[in-house]
């Protein structure tokens, strides 16, 4: 009963905070402001969001791709269509449950491949790592070219959001990991099938993670790491080109609307309510003597970028979620190789 509110609470909870952000997003703005986001939806060129999506798709292959590399190394040679399928389905599942994709894709991969859910779950954890410092870099580089702004932002961020350092919830969340990892520990040392099955998994997850290491074409894995980062800033730029106030906005602040929405994507469900929200403060802020109304026409943006975006993560996902579960009766007993 307990692991089942556990699992409802992981799904309501950062829902619950989107639905409240988005509610927050539209009341926040007056009639005014309300006219010129909804005319700047009405007039957008769309043509441009559609190029948007395009660069999207493509990244998305690309990641499934460079997948191969760090599978290839632990012995498991795998099919790019059920690599692009897991990876699907598990954009789909972060929608509904935060971070849980990655397991999602693992399971995929597990029931199409029988590649071992440890091993393909440490790929996955390489990957975040890969990604964290490209997505690290962008940042670092980004606030030393908006220093002021970046203070600028961080501050009404925090004031939007009410958040404020709180010892005490620190103290909190420090005694919960404590007492997590005391648990684990306990039956780690007096569970001998809890301690083999951990020991099994934490061996392939570490065989995972380290394949990075093992691979033999590391520069093409780098250089399909930053064809990656370098579509998602180019599709997200691209929109900027879909609104007439928005054209003229400098790379600087597209970059500060970018790490914007990265974060509104982590803070709730595929970011909903977040995304457009962050995006708004960045233009607002920045923009506020270039454009009339900036943060109604950045609220406008925001959520043409986000809408469109879930749009194509939800459809992409269903479809590979059918293909995907047509095909795990035809799984072998070991690794596939093409």
């Amino acid at each position: 009963m307990k692991s089942i509110l556990i699992k409802i609470a992981k799904v309501t909870v950062p829902l619950s905070v989107g639905i409240y952000l988005l509610w927050f997003f539209f009341h926040q703005m007056e009639e005014e402001q309300l006219k010129e986001f909804y005319n700047a939806i009405y007039t957008a060129n769309y043509w441009w969001i559609i190029l948007s999506l395009v660069l999207s798709y493509i990244a998305f292959v690309i990641r499934a791709e460079r997948w191969k590399l760090t599978l290839e190394p632990i012995g498991y040679p795998t099919k790019f269509k059920n690599r692009y399928h897991s990876l699907m389905v598990g954009y789909i599942i972060n929608l509904t449950i935060p971070r849980a994709g990655e397991a999602s894709r693992s399971v995929m991969l597990l029931r199409s491949e029988n590649v071992p859910f440890a091993k393909s779950f440490g790929t996955i954890i390489s990957e975040r790592i890969v990604d964290m410092v490209f997505l690290g870099s962008i940042v670092v580089t980004t606030y030393f070219l908006n220093i002021g702004n970046f203070e600028l932002i961080l501050e009404s961020i925090q004031s939007t959001f009410g958040l404020q350092k709180d010892s005490s919830f620190r103290l909190y969340l420090y005694l919960v990991f404590g007492i997590f990892t005391l648990i684990l520990l306990l039956l780690f040392f007096f569970v001998p099938k809890f301690k083999e099955k951990m020991t099994q998994f934490i061996t392939g997850l570490f065989s995972g993670i380290f394949s990075i290491f093992k691979m033999r074409q590391f520069g093409l894995y780098f250089f399909y790491s930053i064809l990656i980062w370098g579509l998602y800033i180019l599709y997200f730029y691209v929109c900027f080109l879909s609104i007439p106030e928005t054209t003229t906005i400098s790379f600087n602040t597209v970059l500060l609307a970018f790490i914007a929405g990265s974060v509104g994507i982590v803070f709730t469900n595929g970011g909903i309510g977040a995304f457009p929200l962050l995006i708004g403060i960045v233009i607002g802020i920045v923009e506020k003597d270039t454009i009339t109304n900036a943060q109604a026409i950045g609220n406008a943006l925001g959520m043409i970028i986000w809408s469109f975006q879930t749009l194509l993560v939800i459809l992409l996902g269903v479809i590979s979620l059918f293909i995907l579960t047509k095909s795990y009766g035809k799984a072998s007993s070991g690794p596939i190789i093409e």
